[in-house]
């Protein structure tokens, strides 16, 4: 019987075989039942914790630390068998490559969640976080390059000279996207300067809409007539923009016309007639009204007020309710509104016909 198990296959008797697999199968049975055991007691503890730090861990272990327990039982017990050399490399580095691949997505979803609870936690979150997507995956492609290059480190590579390309392929690449470098740039500078955010409406010279995404390269809004329309972030960076959003009150100025055959009296009433109009709405503050001009067929007042709300909806509910006051108002003291006309007087001449004057 112990010629048996003193057989050799592959360089290493069926004893060494038989215990390394062995090994392995028990070492996947201990991490079975640790992941329903352990794990899933983890799981419950952390559901009745107010932090959200705890579920991070448990997410770890079960998405990053239990694979790569699997692959290290399995390369600790073959590492006990005597293998050719090539062999044994290609087994390193196979683990090499699994270990970074699981370690560097811990790293990325660690920085995403602190970055992100960061945001979370100041005014307006939910906003920035979604604004940081493009700075998200800025960051995970710079973990990622990092750790490829200690990847490379560890196979025995001279990562002075990838480094070394990696700089100058950079340059010729900075030279060759400079309009796309520009775009980045600019992303950093809405981000951190946050001239607008999601969800606030601008007017860029003459479009307009609400931003709905704020991208590495390209901002893209909603304008008022349904359709998508795309900006290069330097474009908005480099313009003029107008943020209703930010905007605390608005100020709203309208002018009204009324004939010349108006009585003075009721011309005298008009200002404090339409002050008292505009003061019975809710959130507006009455600023001035003035007899201002006489036109060439209308006497004409100007009406300044301000309306305590950002809502362009709110705005034009509450100016059309105001004009209508204010035409009922006319209409019952007898005052008539202007539009253009002429008047044409005529007289008798001598020879007893009449000419216009």
């Amino acid at each position: 019987m112990n010629d048996f198990w003193d057989n050799i296959y592959l360089g290493n008797s069926l004893r060494s075989w038989a215990i390394t697999f062995g090994g392995i199968v028990l070492g996947f049975i201990l991490i079975k039942i640790f992941k329903r055991i352990a794990l899933q007691w983890l799981k419950r503890w952390s559901l009745k914790t107010a932090t959200s730090i705890d579920d991070l861990i448990v997410a770890a272990i079960e998405k990053t630390v239990i694979p790569i327990s699997y692959f290290l039982v399995i390369y600790l017990l073959l590492h006990n068998l005597d293998f050719p050399e090539k062999v044994g490399n290609i087994i390193r580095i196979a683990l090499l490559l699994i270990v970074t691949f699981y370690v560097l997505q811990l790293i990325t979803k660690v920085i995403q969640y602190f970055v992100l609870s960061i945001l979370k936690k100041q005014e307006d979150g939910d906003l920035k976080q979604k604004q940081a997507r493009g700075l998200l995956v800025i960051v995970k492609v710079a973990v990622w390059i990092l750790g490829i290059v200690f990847l490379l480190s560890n196979l025995g590579y001279d990562v002075t000279s990838i480094i070394a390309g990696l700089g100058i392929g950079g340059i010729a690449i900075a030279l060759a996207a400079q309009t796309i470098l520009g775009d980045l740039f600019s992303y950093f500078v809405i981000l951190f300067d946050r001239p607008f955010e999601i969800g606030d409406f601008i007017i860029i010279d003459d479009k307009m809409g609400v931003v709905e995404y704020i991208g590495i390269k390209t901002t893209r809004l909603r304008t008022l007539s349904g359709e998508q329309l795309i900006c290069s972030n330097k474009d908005l960076t480099d313009s003029r923009v107008h943020n209703y959003k930010r905007m605390q009150k608005r100020r709203v100025v309208f002018g009204i016309g009324v004939t010349y055959q108006t009585p003075a009296d009721a011309l005298e009433s008009i200002p404090q007639l339409v002050k008292e109009i505009i003061e019975k709405k809710d959130d507006v503050i009455y600023d001035r009204g003035h007899f201002a001009s006489m036109g060439d067929f209308s006497l004409n007042f100007e009406f300044v007020y301000y309306i305590l709300s950002s809502d362009y909806n709110k705005y034009m509910n509450t100016q059309q309710e105001i004009l209508l006051n204010i035409y009922r108002s006319f209409e019952n003291k007898k005052i008539d509104f202007a539009y253009p006309t002429q008047t044409i007087f005529v007289e008798k001449n001598n020879m007893g016909g009449v000419s216009p004057v």
